[in-house]
């Protein structure tokens, strides 16, 4: 959520910025009026409860009974002022937050300028993609090849966009997993959370996936309990309405989850293999940071990202995403991208994102600078370290063989039992 003072004071800048991200100026002007309204209700109510407070000071300095009377008859008709300007303080403060909720984040300085991702910029790319002396398979061939994907089994239990990984595959998953939080905890300085893999609504608010984006997301609808679309939502609300002590930040939490989401993917897009699923792995990345380091602190939670990539062996690019690909919460966002061969594609597998103070002031996370200092809100970042089942692709395809098989990568191999190929 943007500072409203800032909106009054610089709405101009903020029209120019948010214009960037595909909000229109009328849409700043229609919250300032709303603004300007809900200020005028608030005035209202005030002054009434003033007007009242008067007269019930002066009532109390009357001795005479009947005047006394008089006086109280006289104030009747303020306590129903009272309660109908209540009642519009209310309804407009509704209509005020609801409408505060739906503006997306500014974006940053240093973001690129465009349109769509056609303006996105490629930072680098690191690594040279595998020659080979044979036509790569894509995943969804050697996974069954193998053994190890099932898809017709994943579609009879749970329909379209699931499958089953089994045997090899399953235990590949599940050591990407571990090494991955290993990695991030003993070499970058991580702290690992096993958080809930379902939240409440405010959760959800906190970190802006609510009420823009409710329609990709699942839940139980008897306790309106939401499943979460990635661990950044219950880590981020870890420290929701606290106030973080002097000499606590930087917080790095790293987290895995299952992540459930609906993909709605357009006719003949994405339909092969396991790029985009209704329910998927990922670790997750996650620091709470002083509001001066958060750019830098962007940029060392990128290079953890890319350190998953390069330890694997596996080609990437660093891409930066211009504003009009920006997500909605996001101030600054680099996207992580594995080389597949067989699908001959880049594939994301992270998004590092700074958000500024956005998430904190939806979510109400602040800390103290200094002991007695005035609490101030904290600047959040999050980033996948990296998502599944993307990187399985990456490995699977990276490492295949003439003959079919997969070898292991040997960060790997003491995860998978000592395993060095499957076949």
């Amino acid at each position: 959520m943007l500072d409203i003072r800032l909106i009054r004071e610089q709405p101009d800048a903020v029209k120019q910025g948010l214009q960037t991200v595909g909000v229109e100026p009328r849409e700043v002007d229609e919250l300032l009026a709303l603004d300007a309204e809900r200020r005028a209700a608030i005035h209202k109510l005030e002054t009434l409860k003033a007007e009242r407070g008067a007269a019930s000071k002066k009532i109390g300095a009357l001795e005479d009974a009947a005047e006394r009377e008089r006086a109280i008859a006289a104030t009747r008709g303020l306590g129903d002022q009272i309660a109908a300007a209540e009642q519009v303080v209310t309804d407009v403060e509704a209509r005020f937050e609801q409408r505060m909720l739906e503006i997306p984040n500014l974006p940053h300085p240093a973001v690129p300028v465009g349109v769509d991702e056609h303006a996105n910029v490629v930072v680098r790319t690191v690594g040279a993609p595998r020659s080979f002396d044979f036509t790569p398979r894509p995943h969804w061939e050697l996974g069954e090849a193998l053994d190890i994907l099932d898809f017709e089994r994943g579609a009879k239990v749970s329909g379209s966009r699931f499958y089953v990984m089994k045997g090899a595959g399953a235990q590949l998953q599940r050591a990407l997993i571990n090494w991955m939080l290993d990695l991030h905890v003993g070499m970058h300085g991580y702290t690992e959370i096993y958080p809930p893999a379902m939240v409440r609504r405010e959760c959800l608010v906190g970190t802006g996936n609510l009420p823009k984006f409710g329609d990709n997301l699942y839940r139980d609808a008897e306790e309106d309990i939401w499943f979460v679309p990635t661990a950044e939502v219950p880590v981020t609300n870890l420290y929701r309405d606290e106030i973080l002590e002097p000499g606590t930040l930087p917080v790095k939490h790293v987290a895995y989850t299952p992540c459930f989401r609906r993909e709605k993917m357009s006719a003949g897009r994405d339909v092969r293999g396991i790029k985009r699923g209704h329910q998927f792995d990922k670790v997750e990345m996650v620091k709470f940071v002083e509001p001066a380091t958060s750019d830098a602190e962007l940029l060392t939670l990128l290079d953890d990202a890319e350190d998953v990539c390069r330890r694997l062996g596996i080609p990437h690019r660093v891409i930066q995403m211009c504003t009009g690909d920006l997500s909605f919460v996001a101030a600054m966002k680099y996207d992580v991208e594995l080389w597949a061969p067989g699908c001959g594609e880049w594939l994301e597998v992270s998004s590092c994102s700074n958000f500024r103070d956005f998430q904190a002031r939806r979510a109400n996370i602040r800390h103290r600078p200094a002991p007695q200092a005035k609490p101030e809100l904290v600047h959040t970042l999050n980033g996948s370290g990296l998502a599944l089942p993307r990187v399985v692709i990456g490995v699977l395809e990276t490492y295949q063989q003439a003959d079919g098989s997969v070898v292991i990568p040997d960060v790997l191999r003491p995860y998978m039992r000592g395993r060095d190929i499957i076949r």
